[in-house]
C-alpha cells in the first residue's frame, strides 16, 4: 500500500492545529496567577485554580476519553464471545467520575492540595508518599506508551507511514506544549482534542453503516451472521470476573492524578463536583460512536472488502478494529477523517499523563520529600526536565516494548488495589498511620501480584477459587499459548485486604504505643508517639496559596519554615481531618 500523501496532509493540519491551540493557551496564560502571589509552579499544575465550566468540562471528560478508550471499546464491542457486554470501559469510567465527584472531588479540592499524593503526605509522611509515588508513575507512563504504541499502529493501518516516526512526532508535539503551558495548554487542547474526535468518528460511522458489505446491526446484535451477535452475553462461570473488572473500572478510575489534576484545578470545590459529573455524561456520549463502529466490524463480509477474506479477528488484529473499519469501509477522505480523531484522542491522553506524572515528581518527590527550601523557579524546571524525561520514556517503551498494554493492565491493578484503600483511609478513616499504610500496601501487592498477569507471562502463586487453565491460539503462526484465567474477585478482594489491613495495623500500632506495651523508642516511623515529626507534613507544608474561596478559609498556626506555608486552610480540612491531622494526633498524645 502505497503512503497517501492526502492522509499525511491531513495529519500535518491536525497536528499543526493542537500545536498552535497549545501554545496559544500557554501565551494566553503565560501571568494567570502571578498577580495573586500564586507560585509559577502550582500555576502549571493546577491552572491557577481558574479553570471554567466549559474548558473544564472538556478537560476533565478527555481524563478517560482517549486512544485505549475509544479503540478499547470498539475492540470489545467487535470481540466474539465478549461483545457490548463486555465493553466495561463507558459506563466503569463514568461511574468512577460519578463516585469521584460524589465523595472525593469535595474534600480534595477543599482542602487546597495541589497533587494527589499531597494527603498521604500530610498523614503518613514523605517516605510513604514515594513508595505510593511507584505505583501512580507507573500507570501514568505505561498509560502513556500504550496509547502511543496504539496511534503509531493505527496510522500505519490508515496512511502507511513508518510507525517509529509517526510515535514521536505525535509524542514531541504534546511534549512541547505541555512543556510550554503545562495545565492550561493540555485543559485548551483537550477541547479541540474532544471536538475532532467526537466530530471525526461521527462523520465516518454513516459511510461505514451504508458499505454494501455490512449488514444491519439490528440484526446481527441478536443473530450470528459473521460471528457470534455483538450485543454478547456473560457467562454465569465468568460472573465475578466481570463484576471483579467492573469494580476495578469504577473505583480504581478514581485515584489518578490525570483525575485530580482536573478537580484541583476547578475554581471551588463545587465546580469540581459538577465538572466530574458534567465529565461523566461526556464519557457515555463519546463512547457511542466507537460502539457502532465495533458493531459495524461484527457486521462485516470482510471478503466484500479490501482487507480481505479472513477477518480482523483471525488475524490477531481485533484491537486495530477502528481504524480497519475507517480504512477499509469509508471513502479515503472520511477515513482520513476519522484518523483525526485517533490522533487527538491519542494526543489528550498522552499529555495528560506526562503532566500528572511530572507535577507528582517535581512536588512529592523533589520538594516535599528531598528539597523543601527548593525556589519556586527551581520546582518549575525540575517539571520541565521530567515532562521531557517522562515523554522521552514513553515514547521508547512504546517503540521497543511488545509488552505495553499488559505493563499498563497490572499498573492500573495495582492503582485500584494499593492506591484507592489507602485514599479511602486517608480521607474517611480518623487514626490511621505510617504502619498501617505499609502493612495494607504490602498485603495488596502480595495479593495482586500472586494471581499471575497473562499479558506479561507472569504465572501465579497464588491459584484463587475458581482458577481455569485456558489456551489461546495465533492465528498467524498457529502457537498454542496456555496460560491461568483467575475467575475469582481476586483484584477487588486484595484491594479490600489492603483497606482492612491499612485499618487493622493503624490501630493496633497505636494502642500497643499508647498503651506502653511497646517503648515508644520502637516508633521508627514516628506515626503515633513522636511530637514533631520530620516524616508527617503539615497542612501549611502544603497548602501555599490562597486562591480558595472565602467561604471554604479559616486561619491556622503554622509550626514549619513559613517560606512553603501560606497561613490558612479551610474549614472544612479542619473539621474533616481534625482527628487526623499531624497536629490533632500530637494532642492525644499529649
Amino acid at each position: 500500500m502505497a503512503v497517501h500523501a492526502e492522509g499525511i496532509v491531513a495529519i500535518v493540519i491536525f497536528y499543526l492545529l493542537i500545536l498552535a491551540v497549545g501554545i496559544w493557551a500557554a501565551w494566553k496564560n503565560k501571568n494567570s496567577g502571578v498577580s495573586e502571589g500564586q507560585d509559577r509552579s502550582e500555576t502549571i499544575m493546577v491552572g491557577g485554580r481558574d479553570i471554567g465550566l466549559f474548558v473544564g468540562g472538556f478537560t476533565m471528560t478527555a481524563t478517560w476519553v482517549g486512544g485505549g478508550y475509544i479503540n478499547g471499546t470498539a475492540e470489545y464491542v467487535y470481540l466474539p464471545d465478549y461483545g457490548l457486554a463486555w465493553a466495561q470501559a463507558p459506563f466503569g469510567y463514568a461511574l468512577s467520575l460519578v463516585v469521584g465527584g460524589l465523595f472525593f472531588a469535595k474534600p480534595m479540592r477543599s482542602r487546597g492540595y495541589v497533587t494527589m499524593l499531597d494527603p498521604f503526605q500530610q498523614i503518613y509522611g514523605k517516605r510513604m508518599g514515594g513508595l505510593l509515588f511507584i505505583p501512580a508513575l507507573m500507570g501514568e507512563i505505561f498509560w502513556s506508551a500504550a496509547i502511543l504504541s496504539a496511534l503509531g499502529a493505527t496510522l500505519s493501518v490508515i496512511v502507511d507511514i513508518d510507525i517509529n516516526m509517526s510515535v514521536v512526532i505525535s509524542a514531541l508535539i504534546a511534549i512541547f506544549y505541555t512543556l510550554v503551558g503545562g495545565l492550561y495548554s493540555v485543559a485548551y487542547t483537550d477541547v479541540v482534542q474532544l471536538f475532532c474526535i467526537f466530530l471525526g468518528l461521527w462523520v465516518s460511522v454513516p459511510f461505514a453503516l451504508s458499505n454494501p458489505a455490512v449488514s444491519s446491526i439490528s440484526v446481527t446484535a441478536k443473530e450470528a451472521v459473521y460471528q457470534t451477535p455483538w450485543l454478547g452475553k456473560i457467562d454465569s462461570a465468568d460472573t465475578w470476573m466481570w463484576i471483579d473488572n467492573f469494580c476495578l473500572l469504577m473505583l480504581g478510575g478514581i485515584p489518578w492524578q490525570v483525575y485530580f489534576q482536573r478537580v484541583l484545578s476547578a475554581s471551588s470545590a463545587t465546580y469540581a463536583q459538577v465538572l466530574s459529573f458534567i465529565a461523566a455524561a461526556g464519557c457515555l456520549v463519546m463512547a457511542v460512536p466507537s460502539v457502532l463502529i465495533g458493531a459495524i466490524g461484527a457486521s462485516t463480509d470482510w471478503n466484500q472488502t479490501t482487507y480481505g477474506a479472513i477477518p480482523p479477528k483471525e488475524k490477531d488484529q481485533s484491537d486495530m478494529i477502528l481504524p480497519i473499519v475507517l480504512q477499509h469501509l469509508c471513502p479515503p477522505w472520511i477515513s482520513f477523517f476519522g484518523l483525526g480523531a485517533v490522533s487527538a484522542a491519542v494526543m489528550s491522553s498522552a499529555d495528560s499523563s506526562i503532566l500528572s506524572a511530572s507535577s507528582m515528581f517535581a512536588r512529592n518527590i523533589y520538594k516535599l520529600a528531598f528539597r523543601q527550601s527548593a525556589t519556586d523557579r527551581e520546582i518549575v524546571w525540575v517539571m520541565r526536565i521530567t515532562i521531557f524525561v517522562f515523554g522521552a520514556v514513553a515514547t521508547a517503551m512504546a517503540l521497543l516494548t511488545g509488552t505495553v498494554y499488559g505493563l499498563w493492565y497490572l499498573s492500573s491493578d495495582l492503582v485500584y488495589v494499593i492506591i484507592f484503600p489507602q485514599l479511602l483511609s486517608v480521607l474517611f478513616i480518623k487514626g490511621t498511620n505510617t504502619y498501617g499504610s505499609v502493612a495494607g500496601y504490602i498485603f495488596g501487592l502480595l495479593l495482586r501480584i500472586g494471581g499471575g498477569e497473562p499479558y506479561l507471562k507472569l504465572p501465579p502463586f497464588i491459584y484463587y477459587p475458581g482458577w481455569v487453565q485456558q489456551e489461546k491460539i495465533h492465528h498467524l503462526t498457529g502457537d498454542v499459548e496456555y496460560f491461568i484465567q483467575q475467575r475469582f474477585p481476586f483484584k477487588t478482594v486484595s484491594m479490600l485486604a489492603s483497606f482492612l489491613g491499612n485499618v487493622a495495623f493503624s490501630y493496633l500500632l497505636k494502642y500497643l504505643f499508647e498503651s506502653g506495651t511497646l517503648s515508644h523508642k520502637y516508633d521508627f516511623m514516628d506515626a503515633v508517639v513522636s511530637k514533631h515529626s520530620k516524616e508527617i507534613m503539615d497542612k501549611t507544608t502544603l497548602v501555599s496559596n490562597d486562591n480558595i474561596i472565602l467561604s471554604e478559609m479559616a486561619p491556622v498556626k503554622t509550626h514549619l519554615s513559613t517560606s512553603l506555608a501560606g497561613a490558612f486552610t479551610n474549614t472544612e480540612a479542619l473539621s474533616d481531618d481534625e482527628e487526623s491531622s499531624p497536629e490533632s494526633l500530637n494532642n492525644d498524645q499529649e
